[in-house]
This record gives C-alpha cells, structure tokens and sequence, in this order.
C-alpha cells in the first residue's frame, strides 16, 4: 500500500444459528465478534438472519389453499425468538457490539408489530444503529414468513470503517437496487446471504466490478444438529440427522477490481479477514465509475421512491 494509504481491516463471518434459541446465538455473536476484534477488524459483516435464525428445508405446513395447524405453531416459535428494535436483545446487540468497539452489519430476523421482516441491522463502534434494511423482496417461499420493505428500508451509512450500504441475498440481482446503491458511492457494499452455491461468487465480482466498492458477503454454515428442534417439529427435507447440512458458507470479501482477496470457504464456520485499502475505489473510478462519467442520464433515469409507506386507517 502506498504512504497515502487508507487501510483498513475487515471480516466476514460465516456461521450458523438456530432459529429458536436467540439467546444462544446472541452469546454466539458475542463470542464472533470478539474473534474478529482479536484480529484488528474494523468492520465486520454478518450472515443473513443470523439473529433469529434461517429455517431452511421446512415448509411451515403450507400448500396452496391451506395452511396447517403444526406449521402455524412453528411460525408462532420463529416470531416469539425474532426480535424488535429497541427490545432487550436489540439492547445486548448494541452492547456487544460497543463493547468490541467495531462497526457491525448483522442479519436479523425483526418483529414489527406482528409481521416479521428479514433485515440488517447496522451498528457503529459505539453500539449505536447506524441504519435497517428490510429485504424488499422476500425469495419463493420466504414470502410465507416475511413481509416485505420498503424505499425507506435502503440507509446509505457512513461509519468509522467507510461508507456502508446492506444487501440481503437475491436482492443483488435486482438491477435498480443495484444501481441505487451505486448512486451512493459506497465504500463497502455488504451483502448478507444465504446463498451457498458457487455460482454467487462470479455475482459478488460482478458487484464489486460495477460499484468499484469493496464487496463483504457473508453467509451462513448451518448444520441440521444446530438447531434444537426435534424432527416432529422441525422436518427438514435435507434430512435430521446432525450432520446433515443445510446451508454450506461460500463466503468471501471482493476488492473493486473483482479479485477475489479472501474466500469462498465452503464447509465450515470461519471468519474471513483481509486488509484493505480504500484507495483502491478511486483507482477503479480511474476508468469505470457506473454513477459518473460512465453513466448515460441523457438516455438513462432512474427513480426511487423512498418515503415510507405506511398502512393508514381512515376512520
């Protein structure tokens, strides 16, 4: 790096949680981040629904026309271990974040009066909420359990590590978002997912080539014996067993010229780190910057609705 460097040190955690138990995996994030801290992270990303737990291979009882009675007990366990902003694990996230004095983006599942929503929550190194993305898109099945966000669930955040932006997943094949965030000039694009395969590493370059933007995913290692509930009420079609796996990791951290600098690691729970600088998103603008000099606004405009849109009762 030159003397003019603008370093920086930041992670990607891949690991698992059990969508019924957030007590224990808010002892797991602790535990993490603690790690990540031990090796000078600056900014660590987190996996989609870390907090609160992806219920992957269980279909909540549904079929079309129908729903059952174990599957709407099931979805009762999910919200009851969701958790809602300013709630006393919303609270201990806060606190462990402040307590490892590093900025944090962190999937979570969120309870919003009585509707949850797949969501990041962004924290500075002082532990105070910097922003929340609510997925404005939940995939195929995740509608049955999510609602969706809206315009004002896209924070663009400036923290101590740089400029941050948050993307949950299919949500980074949606073009217009994309391009919304590149609008922003992002120093990080944070991507929390579950996405295992290994075709999503080419999507992350592609990201970090369009945006010029270091590109932090992050995705879960979930394992069957994770998860507490027994198979009566949590039947998952990859099967019981305890080793049967369920998400597989594949995370990894992309510099603005789509090199892979860390990862993908695939098949266990590890934390990626590398360090980084900054300047290297103005040396990739040099040629390439998609929000400037390379964009077209005589043909191409984009609109983004970002007001809230709230359910209003008229008497």
């Amino acid at each position: 790096m030159s003397g003019n460097s603008r370093a920086r040190i930041v992670s990607v955690v891949q690991a698992g949680s059990d969508p019924f138990d957030t007590p224990s995996t808010l002892n797991k994030f602790a535990d993490l981040l603690s790690e990540a801290k031990t090796g000078k992270s600056e900014l660590a990303v987190f996996p989609e629904a870390f907090v609160g737990g992806y219920p992957k291979g269980v279909d909540f009882g549904v079929r079309v026309g129908s729903r059952d009675d174990a599957g709407r007990e099931l979805f009762r366990l999910y919200s009851d271990n969701a958790i809602a902003l300013g709630s006393a694990e919303f609270e201990a996230l806060s606190e462990t974040v402040a307590a490892n004095d590093l900025a944090v983006v962190v999937g979570a599942i969120e309870r919003k009066g009585a509707t949850l929503y797949c969501s990041t929550f962004s924290f500075e190194r002082d532990g105070s909420l910097l922003g929340v993305h609510r997925k404005l898109v939940p995939t195929a099945m995740e509608r049955l359990i999510w609602g969706q966000g809206d315009g004002s669930d896209l924070p663009v955040m400036d923290s101590s590590a740089g400029r941050l932006v948050s993307a949950i997943c299919w949500e980074n094949y949606m073009p217009l978002l994309r391009s919304y965030y590149y609008d922003a000039q992002p120093d990080f694009y944070c991507v929390s997912t579950v996405d295992d395969r290994p075709v999503w590493v080419p999507t992350m370059q592609t990201i970090a080539l369009e945006s010029r933007a270091f590109v932090l995913s992050a995705c879960q290692y979930l394992e069957r014996g994770m998860i507490t509930l027994d198979a009566e009420q949590f039947d998952a079609m990859q099967g019981n067993d305890s080793d049967s796996l369920l998400i597989n990791g594949g995370s990894c951290i992309i510099a603005p010229t789509g090199e892979v600098i860390a990862g993908p690691v695939f098949g266990k729970e590890t934390i990626l780190t590398a360090e980084i600088d900054l300047n290297d998103r103005t040396r990739g603008k040099f040629d390439m910057d998609v929000a400037g000099h390379y964009a077209r606004p005589d043909i191409f405009e984009l609109q983004a609705n970002v007001a809230p849109q709230k359910n209003v009762r008229k008497n």
